[in-house]
């Protein structure tokens, strides 16, 4: 399951949602996730599926790869889902004992967990466009108004990239060393919830070890280099917008304005 995790990886391709700028890329994701809030009928979730599997097509992604990741939330999706389906009061459909599922109960559960899925979609589709060096530019530029009140924006941007950057390190960090405890005996999937817990500890330590060491690693690599934060510095590549990063703007505009009206009108 750990290596179906795809939330910070990169997928090379050669699409149109690969050439926009970091930063349209970061603003469509939020427009996305703020409208995915102001869905609450059918239309509004229809909407947001047909413009979500537009975008996946437009990526050149693999469906299949992009639903991977969804794996990794299994756990979180049932608990969300049991806990509106049985929990929310209103029209009683089925009761057994004390569980009770209601008619309203089964729309706001349906609702959380189509949510929750293109939650997961949408911002894996940012990272797999979009390289960590790219996802650092947008954000410092992106937020670079904050510099007036004294905010450390690189620095913010910096700290997000790595800690993105290193999720399938730490991932495929993590697989190796399950497999080389299971090697010497050690059991992951018997036993109660205290038994579990306590066969983690053989992987966590080991885990942790390794990622204090890498992250002293990199510190030294960027002593080593001179770095000294965002002041001053030059880009190589600096971000320019392009007429397909504008036409971009007016289709999330669109899409927003549509959304809004879907819960309105609809």
């Amino acid at each position: 399951m750990l290596r179906e995790l795809t939330l910070g990886q990169y997928y090379p391709a050669d699409s149109i949602v690969h050439l926009l700028d970091p930063r349209t890329k970061l603003f469509g994701t939020m427009v996305f996730i703020a409208s995915l809030f102001i869905a609450d009928n059918i239309w509004g979730y229809l909407i947001a599926t047909a413009v979500l599997a537009a975008v996946i097509r437009l990526t050149q992604v693999p469906v299949r790869f992009i639903l991977r990741g969804l794996k990794a939330i299994v756990i979180l999706l049932l608990i969300s889902v049991s806990f509106n389906l049985f929990l929310t009061p209103g029209e009683a459909i089925f009761q057994l004992w004390i569980f009770k599922i209601t008619k309203e109960g089964v729309r706001l559960a349906s609702f959380m967990a189509v949510r929750l899925i293109y939650l997961v979609i949408g911002s894996s589709l940012m990272t797999l466009t979009t390289t960590p060096n790219q996802l650092t530019d947008g954000l410092e530029k992106g937020l670079g108004c904050l510099k007036a009140v004294k905010i450390p924006v690189h620095e913010i941007a910096m700290m997000m990239s790595i800690a993105l950057r290193f999720i399938p390190i730490l991932v495929e960090e993590t697989d190796k060393i399950m497999k080389a405890q299971m090697a010497r005996g050690a059991d992951f999937e018997t036993g109660n919830l205290i038994q579990k817990a306590k066969a983690m500890v053989p992987l966590l330590v080991p885990l942790f070890i390794s990622a204090f060491r890498r992250a002293t690693d990199l510190a030294m690599a960027m002593e080593a280099r001179c770095y000294r934060g965002g002041e001053g510095r030059t880009k190589m590549k600096p971000l320019r917008y392009s007429q397909r990063d504008h036409d971009a703007y007016m289709i999330f505009a669109l899409y927003f304005v549509v959304m809004i009206a879907s819960r309105v009108y609809l």
